[in-house]
Parts: structure tokens; sequence; C-alpha cells
């Protein structure tokens, strides 16, 4: 008796011993799943994920990962040379519209310089306002199709964030006056410097602003903080929390925007923050969007 219970205590430590091994190498082949497909995911490469294990279902379960990441390779080559494509086509389109349009405008000043009726005055102030604004979507279409084709970034120098923070609005001053805004300007009398591009700045900073003027309810306070972070907030009824998710797509407009926006400022300012090393995010409270821009350590001088 006692041998036949000692004999089966046996055989079961022997079948626990496998079972556990048995465990181990399923966890090892797993383990090697998970990382294999984390590096394959995350990069452009034809690379199949290999497994040291010779249990079927785990390499049956490697094998239909992998043709499911051949496909993700295609999806995202598609996707890469289609977003490519559309960048070009468009900094094409815009390139051509704009000798038309300058020559329009040239042909314009020299009708200004007619005398005509009060009529075709009219008529030619309204084509003015109309070729004005499509000169300006156009420039904006071909300014984003150049930010987002850079490579690299730009050329970082010493910046002084609280001097470029103040000649931007003052740029803005007259859009800020037209809609009776006065903003509220809170900074320290320390310079904050980093290593920023200072036009990809001024450009960010001013389309920030001009957001701000396009939706604001006539307030606009600017924060520039000790560690470099600035938050643009101001109350925007026309705002919502959806719309204001989705102020950084690329063509989103709101349906308050005046007719001559192209939905592309806070986009191109998403861009160069992000090409610069910085983070830009936007929320909406109570009422009131915040918009708030930081960069990291990496860009201290």
């Amino acid at each position: 008796m006692v041998f036949w219970l000692c004999c089966l205590t046996g055989i079961l430590t022997f079948i626990i011993f496998i079972l556990i091994i048995k465990i181990c190498l399923l966890k090892k082949s797993a383990d090697e799943i998970a990382d294999g497909f984390a590096g394959r995911a995350a990069s452009d490469t034809n690379t199949l994920i290999g497994i040291s294990s010779c249990d079927r279902h785990m390499r049956k379960l490697a094998d239909t990962i992998n043709k499911e990441l051949l496909l993700l390779q295609d999806d995202r080559r598609r996707f890469q040379q289609g977003d490519k494509d559309l960048k070009n086509a468009v900094t094409n389109i815009s390139h051509d519209l704009r000798t038309p349009l300058t020559a329009i405008c040239g042909y314009l000043d020299l009708l200004d310089r007619e005398e005509t009726s009060d009529t075709v005055s009219r008529y030619l102030k309204i084509i003015r306002g109309r070729t004005e604004n499509m000169r300006h979507l156009t420039e904006e279409l071909f300014r984003y199709s150049v930010y987002t084709s850079v490579s690299g970034g730009t050329p970082d120098e010493p910046v002084i964030l609280n001097r470029c923070l103040e000649d931007s609005i003052s740029a803005l001053y007259a859009a800020l006056k037209q809609k009776h805004i006065t903003p509220e300007i809170s900074m320290p009398e320390q310079k904050i410097v980093r290593m920023l591009n200072r036009n990809a700045l001024s450009r960010i900073f001013g389309n920030i602003i001009s957001n701000a003027v396009k939706y604001s309810d006539g307030d606009l306070v600017i924060t520039l903080d000790k560690d470099g972070g600035i938050t643009f907030a101001n109350h925007a009824s026309a705002l919502d929390e959806i719309r204001v998710g989705r102020l950084f797509d690329r063509f989103y407009t709101v349906e308050s925007a005046s007719a001559d926006s192209t939905g592309l400022g806070l986009s191109i300012a998403k861009v160069l923050t992000e090409q610069m090393g910085g983070e830009i995010s936007a929320e909406y409270e109570d009422g009131m969007i915040r918009v708030k821009l930081s960069f990291p350590k990496t860009c201290f001088v």
C-alpha cells in the first residue's frame, strides 16, 4: 500500500513538474510574441515575429499575428504614400494659385486708379475682398504643406519667451482692438529662455491668439509661468468640449468661424510645436477654452 502511494505521489510530482515547465515555456512564448509585436508595430519593417517554442498553438498564434502585421504594414505604407501625395498636391495647387491671384490683385490696384461709378467701385471692393480671402487661404494651405513636409524641424536658437510673446500680442493688436478684446497678460519678470526656432514660435503664438480672437466672447487671459508653460484662456460660448477636442484637426472649422477660415491655424501650431519637441493641448470647462503650450527640459538653454 505504501509502495503504491509513493508511486502515485511520484507520478503526480512528475506531472506537476512537466506542467510547470510547459507553463514556463508558454509564458516565454507569450512574452516573445508580445515583445515582437510591440517592436514591429512601431517600426516599418517586414521582419516577422519568431518564437523559440515548438508548441503548435503558440506557433499558430504567432503566424496569425504575422499575417495581420503584414496587412498593417501595407495599410501604413498606403496611408503614408496617400498623405504624402495629398501634401504634394496641396503644395502644387496652392503654388499655382498664388501667381494668378497676385496678378488679379495687381490689376485691381490699377483699376482703383481709374475713374469709375459708385456701383463699379462697390463691385471692385467686393472682388478685392474675396480675392484677399482666397489669397489668405492659399497662403495658409501652402504654409501647412511646407511645415508638415519638413523633417527634423528647423534650426534652434536661444529665444526669450517673454519677448516673443509680447511681440506676437503687439502684432495682433489691431485684430484684438477690433473685437474689443483687452488681453490680461501675466508673466514673470525673469527672462524665460528656450532653444527654439524664433519664427516658428511666433507663428504658433500668432495662430493661437488669432484663434482666440475668432471665438472669444470679449476676453483673453495669457499666462506665462516661470517654468515656461503658456496658457491662453478665454470664454467661448460658440464652442463645446467636442468642438474643442477637434480644434487641432486639419481643415476643421467651427460653424461660427469666419468664412475665410481654413481650419489650419491650430493644426500648424501643433505641427510646429511637436517639431520643436513641445506639447500643445486644448480643454473646455465652464464655458472657457484653455490652450496650453509647453516645451520640455530638452528645449532648455
